[in-house]
């Protein structure tokens, strides 16, 4: 991740700080709090970098319905875009099934790719209280939360994912 957000921050200090000319982007010119604030949005497994706000069940079933559902089917079962739900148990057989539930090893990353990504068509426009709506209600619906679960920047991490022992930490010191 450290090398990604600083790659990032860097990246965008020279494409913010000033118009691109003959030479390309002003590179290597530092970058202001308001440019650096646009893209340092990345979100840790334990959690660091987590905005404030809550999301409930009940209120990502709204959320959810009008800006994920046409996509992704009303209770996550895929349509034009993935399915996020099911899968929970299949990845060690011959017909694996990826989804939030089945694959993803920390709750956290599904909250910072929301906030990044979606919706596919207007990436980054859900405000933080309906990312965090959203989030709670894909974990709800893979069975991970319990519905009156409520997440926030201190249970979102504590959230024990089904695959989360299912990935090698790459700095075990195997070689690659």
């Amino acid at each position: 991740m450290f090398i990604y957000r600083t790659v990032s921050l860097a990246l965008i200090a020279g494409l913010t700080t000033g118009s691109a000319n003959a030479a390309g982007p002003k590179l290597g010119q530092a970058a202001g709090d308001i440019e650096i604030a646009v893209v340092d949005i990345d979100i840790a497994p334990d959690g660091d970098g987590l905005p404030k706000g809550k999301g409930t069940v009940a209120d990502g079933v709204e959320v959810y319905m009008e800006k994920c559902a046409s996509c992704h089917g009303s209770r996550g079962e895929g349509g034009s875009a993935s399915a996020l739900t099911g899968g929970i148990g299949s990845l060690a057989t011959n017909a694996p099934v990826k989804t939030v539930g089945s694959y993803w090893p920390h709750a956290t990353a599904l909250f910072d790719y929301v906030r990044r990504a979606m919706p596919y068509d207007k990436p980054m426009t859900l405000t933080n209280d309906e990312t965090w709506a959203v989030t709670t209600y894909v974990l709800w619906l893979n069975g991970v939360i319990g519905r009156t679960d409520v997440m926030n920047a201190q249970t979102l991490p504590k959230v024990r994912m089904p695959n989360r022992d299912g990935f090698i930490d790459a700095r075990d010191g195997r070689p690659k």
